[in-house]
């Protein structure tokens, strides 16, 4: 089933313990971030209000007591769209709350599935896929029906061979 407006944010916002994000693309091509990423890209001042409504979102969830979190996947170098997550976005979702952790995949993949496809995973039980272009455009989210034992380990992987996004930013600058 495919999830697009309201009923998106309804299945996002119905877990109650752990929503997790396997972000493997390494460029989003997101129409409500092309004008943040080209003052990025130009060298200008982050605004304040950068990301803020996504912020709101997270310190609801964890002040609620739940947990939320991603393992962003990378290759070496990093894309123009990476630098700006890590200066403009990342930072600030980890204020919020959100505890982002890296997987550098560039001299090894872990056998996780690297291609079209993120997924977020809520309450360990329930998937949803994030499907892209190969330009990074999304094409759709739609609920995944199969076995989730794959991405419970593919999470349990990359969990286990990321470190925070402090310690990568420390690692790599």
């Amino acid at each position: 089933m495919h999830l697009d407006g309201d009923e998106w944010n309804k299945a996002f916002d119905s877990f109650t313990q752990d929503a997790w994000r396997f972000e493997a693309q390494p460029t989003y091509t997101m129409p409500q971030e092309a004008k943040s990423l080209a003052r990025f890209l130009r060298g200008e001042a982050k605004p304040r209000d950068h990301n803020s409504r996504w912020h709101e979102r997270v310190r609801a969830y964890v002040t609620s007591g739940r947990r939320i979190g991603r393992v962003r996947i990378v290759r070496q170098p990093l894309t123009d769209y990476q630098r700006y997550q890590f200066a403009w976005g990342i930072p600030g979702n980890i204020e919020a709350g959100e505890d982002i952790r890296v997987l550098d995949v560039t001299n090894q993949d872990y056998g996780l599935p690297l291609g079209g496809t993120d997924w977020w995973m809520f309450d360990d039980a329930r998937v949803v896929h994030l499907n892209f272009r190969p330009d990074g455009t999304q094409i759709n989210r739609e609920t995944f029906e199969g076995d989730i034992e794959p991405y419970q380990e593919w999470k349990r992987i990359a969990l286990a061979g990321s470190v925070s996004f402090a310690e990568y930013v420390k690692e790599h600058g």
